[in-house]
């Protein structure tokens, strides 16, 4: 993912803001503060899904709906009791991500997406790094929309599961 820093040294998970009000009140979720960071207390798991219906695909491929997966997941819990039970609290939640994206038959990889679009979405934490893999659904929607941007009739699907938990720092070795 792209990051920026923060005045700590804390880097951000991304460079972008959701929106103009994240960006004043500093809201956005940052990178854990080790690479030995471990996720040792599961919490919560949220799952969700996306689709893109529409538009041309070749720039940013899967990315719309991997953000509407992600945003799927969280945007209908609160989570305030398992806040607390962190050391920390929110600042130094733990966010794990993995999605699920079709297949790019061009290299039956998982379809292209920018990962710092899917890192904006969390107001805060610390986010771990996105994990991809094939999955989700590619499918014809029988039409193409010319306004809406369409070169084809292929929606794409994201399946995204967002865990939080803590480091509670006993598989770190010194």
């Amino acid at each position: 993912h792209s990051s920026s820093s923060t005045d700590d040294g804390d880097k951000r998970a991304s460079s972008q803001s959701w929106s103009q009000e994240w960006e004043r009140l500093g809201l956005g979720a940052r990178l854990p503060r080790s690479n030995n960071t471990q996720m040792t207390n599961l919490l919560f798991v949220q799952t969700g899904f996306g689709v893109d219906q529409h538009g041309d695909r070749s720039n940013d491929g899967a990315t719309k709906a991997a953000v509407r997966a992600v945003r799927n997941a969280i945007e209908f819990n609160s989570i305030p009791g398992v806040i607390e039970a962190i050391p920390g609290g929110r600042a130094e939640m733990l966010i794990q991500v993995k999605l699920g994206v079709p297949i790019d038959s061009k290299n039956d990889k998982p379809m292209a997406l920018d990962l710092s679009h899917v890192a904006k979405v969390f107001p805060y934490g610390r986010l771990m790094p996105i994990e991809v893999v094939v999955g989700g659904l590619a499918f014809s929607t029988g039409r193409i929309v010319p306004e809406l941007g369409d070169k084809d009739d292929e929606a794409i699907c994201v399946a995204a599961c967002v865990s939080i938990g803590y480091d509670d720092g006993s598989q770190n070795t010194k």
